[in-house]
């Protein structure tokens, strides 16, 4: 039988909040952690689910095998770019960068990565 795959959820507004139950609740996943600039936003979903907050998301990428970037766009060319090199699967949600050349540079990450991201 297949091991779920640790998974954490950077980013928890209204969008990561949905990943996190998701995680939370799906038989393949085991939701180790949240990640939020807002500490108390953090603090209060990983409450929920009962597991960790992380005011640093390179704190949980040391935790889990995947995660979901749900944090505001400016940053997740810069979030996706550090999950894989971490060794990291990586769900990122729309959009997947603020500008063309963004996209570009984060549409090639993978190709120097043996992880994946969607």
């Amino acid at each position: 039988m297949t091991q779920p795959v640790a998974t954490g959820v950077i980013g928890v507004g209204n969008m990561g909040q949905h990943h996190a139950r998701i995680y939370a609740t799906s038989p393949g996943s085991v939701l180790v952690g949240v990640a939020d600039t807002n500490r108390a936003r953090a603090e209060e979903i990983a409450s929920r689910y009962e597991v960790e907050a992380f005011a640093d998301y390179r704190d949980l990428l040391q935790r889990v095998e995947a995660v979901s970037i749900a944090a505001p766009t400016t940053l997740h060319h810069r979030i996706g770019l550090d999950s894989l090199t971490s060794g990291v699967h990586v769900l990122l949600e729309k959009p997947m960068a603020a500008s063309v050349a963004g996209r570009s540079v984060t549409l090639t990450a993978p190709a120097c990565s043996k992880r994946r991201s969607l």
